[in-house]
């Protein structure tokens, strides 16, 4: 059988082959964050650069000697950020220390229990840093007006979450995803909620360009193995949105045709 076109994702004028994105935080050493990496066939692998080493700290192991900016694109976060103006900061910072680097991930919290994003804070920081030349991508709320604003702010792409970060909850409201999917004009990614292969699944099924995530590999019982999960999941996902589903039915309905019975 010949290979499926699933398409490519592009963001930012990039093209990508995998749809998966993954986070580096939580594994228990930097060869099982690189190990998960490469099973999960992401080429885009978010930073959390104020969490972790990319030569701001020249005497600590550095993330980038296992993820190779060669290799993957790097997506510095704003992970810890409670305001607008850390959250610039930091993008600002990994831009000196990635050379330039423009493609950022943007999120800033509301608290640290939640970790839900601050809508306001998010919005005044896109804006900043879109007009400062950065390429954003944004985590944010699944409300659908939000997401068209910061769209028309000039993120590159937006994130809403399916769930809580770390919660595993799996893709809560879909309706509101497919709201957002319907007024996009740049890709749309679930960020933040998925606990297994199956929520990544349904993330895609509803058309989703992509899913990013971290808890869900990282915190499983085998980190490599879901990794893989992941990566398939998110490739059987598109293809069944490409594919187009059967129509739901209230009753049975017989596989086989009932014409020419004995």
């Amino acid at each position: 059988m010949n290979q499926i076109d699933t398409g490519v994702l592009e963001v930012a004028g990039k093209r990508y082959g995998s749809r998966l994105l993954v986070g580096t935080g939580k594994y228990k050493d930097l060869e099982e964050t690189r190990i998960a990496i490469e099973a999960s066939g992401a080429e885009i692998v978010t930073v959390a650069v104020r969490r972790t080493n990319i030569g701001q700290n020249p005497d600590e192991p550095n993330l980038l000697e296992v993820i190779s900016p060669e290799k993957y694109t790097i997506l510095p976060n704003t992970a810890g950020c409670y305001n607008a103006e850390d959250a610039v900061r930091t993008c600002r910072l990994a831009r000196e220390l990635l050379d330039g680097h423009d493609l950022v991930k943007l999120e800033v919290l509301g608290d640290q229990k939640t970790l839900y994003p601050n809508v306001v804070e998010t919005l005044s920081a896109a804006k900043t840093l879109v007009k400062d030349g950065f390429k954003v991508m944004v985590y944010t709320t699944d409300d659908p007006l939000i997401a068209k604003e910061l769209e028309e702010i000039g993120c590159v792409a937006v994130m809403p979450l399916g769930a809580p970060i770390g919660s595993g909850l799996g893709i809560r409201n879909p309706h509101n995803i497919h709201m957002i999917l319907e007024n996009a004009n740049v890709p749309i990614l679930v960020d933040a909620g998925v606990g297994t292969a199956s929520d990544a699944a349904i993330a895609m099924e509803l058309g989703c360009d992509g899913v990013l995530m971290n808890t869900a590999i990282a915190a499983a019982k085998d980190p490599v193995m879901m990794a893989h999960a992941m990566k398939l999941a998110v490739e059987s996902g598109r293809a069944a949105y490409l594919a187009g589903r059967m129509p739901r039915k209230l009753y049975a309905s017989a596989s086989s045709p009932l014409e020419g019975l004995i």
